[in-house]
């Protein structure tokens, strides 16, 4: 049974109707609040990826807030890979968009 208090690292890419309506800065708030480190971006017209580090029971969290987004949002696909977490991130900020 994995330890929900591991730390853990997800890299995540959400698709649909995900910008122009607060998408970014939905996901960072959120990830602040529970404590998750890391970062979110706009990928092309209809993609957001994000990839975040902490404890494995707050990713797993942070993974269903991705999927849902913030009202006005509509997530038509994700896709979540779990990776090995790196300690390279002091917070949860927007960057630039890819």
């Amino acid at each position: 049974m994995p330890e929900p208090n591991e730390i853990v690292r997800v890299h995540i890419w959400v698709k649909g109707r995900v910008q122009g309506v607060g998408f970014r800065a939905h996901v960072e708030f959120y990830a602040r609040q529970i404590g998750v480190r890391g970062w979110v971006r706009n990928v092309g017209a209809d993609t957001v990826e994000s990839v975040a580090e902490g404890q494995r029971v707050n990713v797993e969290r942070f993974i269903e807030m991705v999927k849902q987004g913030p009202r006005g949002a509509r997530v038509d696909e994700s896709k979540v890979d779990w990776e090995n977490p790196t300690g390279e991130f002091m917070e949860f900020g927007v960057k630039r968009s890819a």
